[in-house]
């Protein structure tokens, strides 16, 4: 066995290799994947613990504003000379960066965020010039009635997505044209304004999503093989995700909706399909950055490529 081991060729090509900081690690996940693929259960163990460790490095610029909005909430003095959303947006821009400073986080996806906070802020001025949501708080960084924190909201998504995209080495089959997606993301952008004066066309909208996405299917790695899964269900499960967030951030009253005045109830579930839509322009958005690579090849196929080969690493 030892001898099986030293014979094992080194880590092939990395999404880790994309954060400098996390390269000096390929080589250590490398030899502890090999021991863990010995048996079966234990290799199955290691790749559920790899998909959270990779969940989790996407979610990092999420997770971070969405602990602080729990943290501000709980903890930050409600008389402070510097209000809490301004508080909030600054933390924000010093988190990111530090992530481009420490190479935790790419100049491709920095883009990505920038791109998502100018698309999310326009709507938020719209949105609550109609009554839609409010931000019961006093703010300095802010145009009209919207705290420029509000926008690093979206920003979260379009970061997720994108390093997910690298992490898990995203291939696509049937994958709609570039061009309808951006098609149907101006149509959906557009129907979030246009609703409230003329007919709200986001059932026309769900069904041109499930057209474009019908045959849509997601390759991802986890670790030494590929697996697939129906984009449109991957899209609804983060847009569910996203759902259950904006119930945190209603909860610290972040933002408020109309219904939420004068106590704090679950946002809605039919805002769940908004979210979807809004994810349909996320995804466009970054699939701008990081071309759309065919899947290529079965499984099977896959795994002759890598035999002998567990050295995918960890992030």
């Amino acid at each position: 066995m030892h001898h099986k081991l030293r014979s094992q060729p080194k880590p092939i090509a990395s999404a880790a290799a994309n954060w400098p900081p996390l390269r000096r690690f390929i080589a250590a996940e490398h030899r502890l994947g090999l021991v863990m693929a010995q048996r079966r259960w234990t290799a199955g163990l290691y790749e559920f613990l790899r998909f959270g460790a990779k969940q989790a490095w996407a979610c990092l610029f999420g997770g971070i504003a969405v602990a602080l909005m729990i943290g501000t909430w709980r903890f930050y003095p409600q008389h402070a000379a510097l209000a809490r959303y301004d508080f909030l947006f600054l933390c924000m821009l010093a988190v990111q960066a530090a992530l481009l400073i420490g190479r935790l986080e790419t100049w491709e996806e920095a883009r990505v965020i920038l791109i998502y906070h100018v698309v999310g802020t326009a709507m938020e001025l719209f949105k609550t010039s109609v009554g839609s949501w409010i931000y019961p708080e006093p703010s300095i960084f802010h145009i009209g009635g919207v705290p420029l924190f509000s926008g690093i909201m979206y920003s979260c998504i379009g970061s997720y997505i994108s390093r997910c995209w690298r992490l898990f080495d995203f291939r696509f089959s049937q994958h709609p044209r570039r061009l309808s997606l951006i098609t149907l993301s101006i149509a959906i952008y557009v129907n979030f304004f246009s609703h409230h004066y003329v007919v709200d066309l986001r059932w026309l909208l769900f069904a041109c999503a499930a057209w474009l996405f019908g045959r849509t299917s997601v390759h991802f790695r986890v670790w030494t093989r590929h697996r697939a899964m129906p984009l449109l269900l991957g899209l609804v499960l983060v847009s569910l995700f996203i759902w259950f967030t904006e119930n945190i951030g209603t909860f610290t009253k972040t933002w408020l909706y109309p219904s939420q005045r004068l106590g704090w109830s679950m946002v809605p579930i039919d805002k769940l399909g908004s979210w979807f839509l809004l994810l349909i322009i996320s995804y466009a958005l970054v699939s701008l950055v990081n071309a759309p690579l065919k899947w290529r090849g079965t499984d099977a196929q896959r795994d002759h490529e890598v035999a002998g080969r567990i050295s995918v690493p960890t992030l």
